[in-house]
């Protein structure tokens, strides 16, 4: 066999969109985003009691913590900004970090234009507040106007309730990751006071020891908290504003897909427990499940509620208490910070985010999701506009005069109301115009026998088609779950598989599909896919030739087809297939021609089968 020909004659493989996490159920974002409102107006109205009702009084309340001869001291005000708020921005850190390491900002092609969109959504809205603001002192206010709330951004579309709303979603969600690291970064750069070297200098020796806390045999949820909590108080001590402590955490903490070797050892620990069940073996399958997931997951699943139904709300009760007045109502309606602040978060954050994607549309540069059309990015666009949390937290930062800064939560109010409407009014007249058809709901390409590898009768009952790729560790081929399914229906089952290889998680899957196709014209194809999947981590051309010898083939035969114009453009087919579906994870399935969302373990898929087939009765 010519083993060098598989290095020089493999094509380059054509991109796949990277693997996407799991994004947080629209009915939390309806439930976190009604909460901040409830807060809001419960704000409202305690500030416009007589006499403010002790709302200025209550915030303005000294918290303080003494030892000895050392002493620190709070408002309760001071308290929910600086430290409560340092939860929520570890939690952006937290996502931050996923989204550029494993989530929707590693495909360049997809990511470019919502990272395009989020740098002129942040840019172009700032112009337009220090144009209003040129002639005011409060021109360095800028930042108030740069952010995107997040949280009412997606309570706001669940609100709004477009048909499929799963793209348009996503892209807004990537557009906020990219949207919050500007806010932060203008946070650290702009709006801290003076730097102080000691405190600095006690602060980056503390974020290496954050570093290396990954290394740690035990006890390293513990050591975070504690090196996070010591940072929070040299970057307060040091002049930086105190929430970027929980950023600078947040990105320290790695973060990583699920193993197969993990999940693996965590079954044979569950079956050795369920065989003999005892404290040794509960701790071991409980620690082992723990290690599976990057503590980065864990800790933002276990946070998430916290902040997203608490610290949120307290936050926004503690800063949209505005006293208005007829005096504070007339000085907005005439003041050049109000009007800047909202034509910069209505109309900026439109103009800058449509007119960024049209313009790369027009000069061809990245690719939307299939199905997402220019009027939904014009309604998430309006939706930008919502840009309550940290406005609302920049403004007491950025300016000093307190008459000014109810001017300014004013303005930011009544921005999030209007960029609301608007965003609600462009959704739902483009829908009607252009109805949105789903994307990937149902089987692209129908099976066919005759070219799909699949096993079972194809006149079966039952039909399940995987996309997948050989190094995916969790593939069903590789984790049992079409066995048990196919155990459990028998030959009432047709299994069929096609190929999605994600080149950026798994850089060899390419060329594996490539050695299951040259190994399929010999009719072996299911015994290299098995031996592929049995060695996932010994996926170089060196390794497919010896798969090849193993499996007794013609030698010469497989290097000549491993890189034959047919193989490739049967693994092209798959992949455009996956394209026209938006299929960007693996394992994809479609159970009875539907696409299956949710887990996939072998009874979640025999319930599903089930399910769909009595659907199809009762129809």
């Amino acid at each position: 066999m010519s083993r060098p020909s598989l290095l020089s004659e493999r094509a380059e493989p054509a991109r796949a969109p990277a693997s996407k996490r799991k994004k947080k159920h629209p009915s939390g974002d309806r439930l976190s985003a009604a909460l901040m409102l409830i807060a809001v107006a419960i704000a409202m109205v305690w500030a416009n009691l007589p006499d403010g009702g002790g709302y200025e009084a209550f915030w303005g309340m000294p918290v303080g913590l003494s030892i000895g001869d050392f002493s620190v001291s709070f408002t309760l005000h001071q308290l929910v900004n600086d430290a409560l708020m340092t939860l929520f921005f570890f939690l952006v850190g937290l996502e931050v970090k996923r989204e550029l390491t494993i989530g929707e900002l590693t495909d360049r092609s997809r990511a470019i234009v919502p990272i395009v969109a989020a740098v002129a959504g942040l840019i172009v809205p700032a112009a337009i507040f220090v144009l209003f603001a040129l002639s005011t002192p409060e021109v360095d206010a800028w930042g108030v106007v740069i952010s995107t709330d997040t949280a009412f951004l997606l309570g706001a579309l669940a609100l709004i309730g477009p048909k499929f709303p799963a793209r348009l979603r996503t892209f807004l969600l990537t557009l906020a990751v990219v949207d919050d690291v500007g806010a932060l970064l203008v946070i650290g750069v702009f709006y801290s006071s003076g730097l102080s070297l000691v405190p600095f200098l006690a602060a980056v020796v503390l974020m290496v020891a954050i570093g290396f806390v990954r290394f740690l045999p035990a006890g390293r949820g513990l050591s975070y908290a504690l090196l996070g909590a010591a940072l929070w108080v040299a970057v307060l001590l040091a002049g930086i504003h105190p929430t970027l402590a929980g950023v600078a955490v947040a990105l320290l903490i790695p973060v990583f897909s699920p193993r197969r070797t993990d999940v693996e050892r965590t079954a044979v620990l569950s079956q050795a427990f369920r065989e003999s069940p005892n404290p040794a073996y509960a701790a071991a399958v409980t620690r082992s499940l723990r290690d599976s997931l990057s503590i980065n997951e864990r800790v933002d699943a276990a946070w998430r509620p916290y902040v997203a139904y608490g610290v949120l709300p307290i936050f926004a009760l503690a800063n949209a208490g505005v006293h208005l007045s007829a005096e504070t109502l007339r000085d907005a309606v005439t003041s050049p910070i109000a009007w800047g602040i909202v034509v910069a978060l209505v109309v900026g954050k439109f103009v800058g985010i449509t007119g960024a994607t049209l313009l790369l549309r027009v000069l061809g540069k990245g690719q939307l999701a299939p199905g997402l059309g220019l009027h939904r990015i014009a309604g998430g666009a309006a939706l930008s506009g919502i840009g309550f949390t940290i406005a609302l937290f920049i403004v007491p930062i950025a300016i000093t005069d307190p008459a000014t800064q109810n001017i300014a939560r004013v303005a930011v109010l009544a921005a999030s109301v209007i960029a609301f409407l608007a965003g609600w009014a462009i959704l739902s007249i483009g829908d009607r115009i252009r109805p949105p058809e789903p994307v990937g709901a149902t089987l692209a390409r129908p099976i066919d026998p005759e070219r799909d590898h699949f096993k079972g009768r194809p006149a079966a009952k039952y039909t399940i088609v995987e996309y997948g790729d050989f190094e995916c560790p969790f593939c069903s081929r590789a984790t049992g779950s079409v066995d048990a399914v196919i155990e459990h229906f028998g030959d009432e089952v047709l299994w069929v598989w096609r190929h999605l290889p994600l080149d950026q998680p798994h850089p060899h899957a390419q060329a594996a599909a490539q050695a299951a196709e040259a190994a399929a014209l010999q009719g072996h194809f299911f015994e290299m896919a098995q031996m592929l999947f049995t060695h996932q981590d010994h996926l170089e051309p060196a390794d497919l030739c010896g798969y090849a010898d193993a499996l007794g083939l013609d030698a010469d035969r497989f290097a000549e087809d491993f890189s034959a114009p047919a193989v490739l453009r049967r693994i092209q087919d798959d992949r455009w297939d996956a394209e026209v579906m938006d299929l960007q994870s693996t394992p994809t399935f479609f159970v009875n021609g539907r696409r299956h969302v949710g887990p996939y373990d072998s009874a979640s898929l025999i319930r599903a089968l089930q399910a769909q087939v009595g659907e199809a009765r009762h129809r």
